[in-house]
């Protein structure tokens, strides 16, 4: 595979996971048994019952679009569009992507976020990041580290249903299904170095 496809594969990745977590973990855990076990974590409990949105619903989409159908990954979904990964993340194959909240979007200034978004290269870049080309399931956050679309790494830690990135992100809802990824949800933006 040639170091630009990798890229936009990551790239696409982490923009559906990222959306998939400011939506509030709107991914779905009923792909197969295979894929892993069902979403943990406090934020799942804002994920919708029912339609699209909801965890049943977004099992069946890939990870972009099923983000897209949850409001509390707007901005997450605008970046991966504004990106142009949409595409790279929906047909990626066995990902997993971190994905940031609307919440943890809100955190970085806005004249800082205006400038991201303005510069496709840097956007490309932190969205990438987000992005694991393996899928993780609970059992691997406690002491983790993945290299990601970017080509950097991510570290995970913890135990139960409470588990860091990178010592900084917490996932607020953890191992969402839809049919092509895994998404954690986390309430920080991570940066790649």
């Amino acid at each position: 595979m040639n170091p630009t496809h990798t890229r936009r594969r990551v790239a696409a990745a982490l923009a559906a996971a990222a959306l998939s977590v400011s939506m509030g973990v709107a991914l779905a855990p009923q792909a197969s048994a295979d894929e892993g076990g069902t979403p943990f974590g406090p934020g799942c409990a804002s994920v919708p019952k029912e339609g699209p949105g909801s965890v049943e619903g977004m099992a069946d989409d890939p990870v972009a679009t099923a983000a897209s159908n949850n409001p509390a990954l707007s901005t997450l979904v605008a970046a991966v569009k504004k990106a142009g990964l949409v595409d790279t993340l929906n047909n990626a194959k066995d990902i997993t992507v971190f994905a940031p909240t609307n919440d943890a979007f809100a955190k970085i200034p806005k004249s800082d976020l205006d400038k991201v978004l303005a510069d496709k290269d840097m956007l490309t870049k932190i969205l990438t990041y987000h992005v694991v080309d393996q899928p993780v399931t609970k059992a691997d956050l406690a002491d983790g580290s993945f290299k990601t679309l970017e080509g950097g790494t991510l570290t995970t830690s913890g135990s139960g249903d409470s588990y860091k990135v990178n010592d900084t992100a917490t996932i607020v809802c953890g191992e969402v299904h839809t049919s092509n990824a895994t998404v954690h949800v986390i309430d920080t933006v991570l940066m790649p170095k």
